[in-house]
């Protein structure tokens, strides 16, 4: 059979849960189908949630770059006050401020934050450099400088009731919103880091079109009846 015909490949799309790594949902669909050809458009982290484009069997799995150039949205929920080694919730704290900024002062750090912008990567994160994952330096203490990049936002504001600010952000690959948390709290003077996060879009697929893990967990269900193909 053909692969480009083969009615067990195809993209599954997932709403990731929280605090399960991407490699978890790539593990459940091997064990799911018997396929060991499975990737992923996008990697998310374990405390976020949201839009999963998995990509079953090596028909898709030879496509991932260009799904992984697709641009993608987040709601996104910074917790102003504090930043952490992670720039998330999951990190230790390592500065505090007592600043209130105001609507206005949020508004207008948000216009630094709209078309081509440059970000530095997170010391937790999985970007390689000399050859070592960023993480890994990052858990022996060890802290390098790393090069800014420059991505491409549309941000904006949904609600901001101090300390939580939610935004709504479209942003082209390679961003890292816990990057835009922390440096929106740097530049409101009062820090910041990532609470909450959920993908909702990646490229063309949406939030509305995923299924849940527990409805892929059931004894009834059927991977293939799902599958989309391009």
């Amino acid at each position: 059979m053909s692969q480009l015909n083969n009615p067990h490949h195809g993209i599954l799309l997932v709403d990731k849960p929280l605090q399960k790594s991407s490699f978890y949902l790539v593990h459940l669909l091997r064990k799911l189908t018997g396929i060991k050809k499975i990737g992923h458009a996008g990697t998310l982290d374990p405390l976020a949630t949201g839009v999963m484009v998995m990509l079953v069997g090596k028909t898709y799995t030879s496509k991932s770059d260009s799904f992984l150039n697709d641009d993608k949205e987040y709601e996104v929920i910074i917790e102003l006050g504090s930043d952490t080694t992670t720039y998330d919730r999951e990190g230790q704290v390592v500065h505090k401020s007592d600043l209130v900024p105001s609507l206005a002062d949020v508004q207008s750090a948000l216009l630094s934050f709209q078309g081509v912008c440059e970000q530095t990567p997170p010391m937790f994160s999985a970007k390689k450099q000399g050859g070592k994952r960023l993480y890994e330096l990052a858990r022996k203490g060890i802290d390098v400088e790393r090069k800014k990049q420059q991505v491409m936002l549309t941000t904006h504001l949904v609600f901001y009731q101090y300390p939580d600010l939610k935004l709504s952000v479209r942003c082209s690959k390679g961003t890292y919103i816990r990057s835009i948390a922390h440096d929106l709290g740097r530049h409101l003077g009062c820090y910041g880091h990532v609470k909450e996060l959920k993908r909702t879009r990646s490229g063309s697929f949406c939030l509305s079109q995923c299924l849940d893990v527990s409805t892929i967990l059931n004894s009834n269900f059927s991977y293939i009846d799902h599958l989309q193909r391009l």
